[in-house]
């Protein structure tokens, strides 16, 4: 499965589109990652706030394979 991203440099904010088609229905935010969802709980895409700094240290976690979520 594909996903496309994009990355805003001005809002700092790294945005995955999971899914092409749906109708937006709401958002829920843990931290610093905000996961949008169609009327069907499906998710359509997530935003990761603070990208510059949190992808980082995800992609190093992710190394150690050893996840903290604070």
């Amino acid at each position: 499965m594909a996903y496309r991203i994009k990355y805003d440099e001005e809002a700092d904010v790294l945005t995955v589109i999971l899914e092409e088609k749906g109708r937006l229905s709401h958002a829920e935010e843990v931290g610093d990652i905000i996961v949008h969802f169609d009327e069907d709980e499906k998710p359509l895409f997530m935003e990761i706030l603070k990208a510059s700094k949190i992808v980082p240290l995800m992609v190093e976690s992710l190394a150690k394979k050893e996840v903290t979520v604070a």
